[in-house]
């Protein structure tokens, strides 16, 4: 198992995540753009990433860390090792790593707990159209301290 700094050469293996994790590199115009932009952090077991994390959302001073591991590699501890790497990469940045969830998402919050993120505020989440299933009434925003 090793976690480290993604580079090009892992686009292959984060094309390889299933259809539903795909939103983690999404925002990076697919696996290529993650890979290599020096913003995500995986863990990787025979040249499969296993938990992936990455800065979702880039503002003048804050960065939206997203994760996900694959669900028969969770409660390893992976999705953490990914998001100290790429805290502490957001830290060198001179940034502040932020980390948003639904407040019912009890998985997420203790990740970010355990990761050092501390609770800053819950707001409601509002969307247009359709509701999506997993958006949620209140949601939840934390900081790196």
């Amino acid at each position: 198992m090793t976690v480290r700094r993604l580079t090009r050469e892992d686009a292959p293996a984060l094309a390889a995540l299933h259809p539903e994790n795909a939103w983690i590199h999404a925002s990076w115009g697919g696996p290529r753009g993650l890979a290599a932009s020096g913003y995500g952090w995986a863990a990787f077991a025979k040249g499969a990433v296993l938990s992936v994390a990455c800065s979702h959302f880039r503002g003048g001073a804050y960065e939206d860390i997203a994760v996900v591991t694959v669900p028969d590699r969770r409660r390893e501890r992976l999705a953490l090792a990914c998001v100290s790497g790429l805290t502490a990469d957001v830290q060198a940045r001179g940034r502040t790593a932020s980390w948003c969830c639904s407040r019912d998402d009890r998985p997420s919050r203790l990740l970010a707990w355990t990761a050092g993120f501390r609770l800053t505020r819950e707001y409601v989440h509002h969307v247009t159209g359709r509701a999506r299933a997993t958006a949620r009434a209140g949601d939840a925003t934390a900081v790196l301290t």
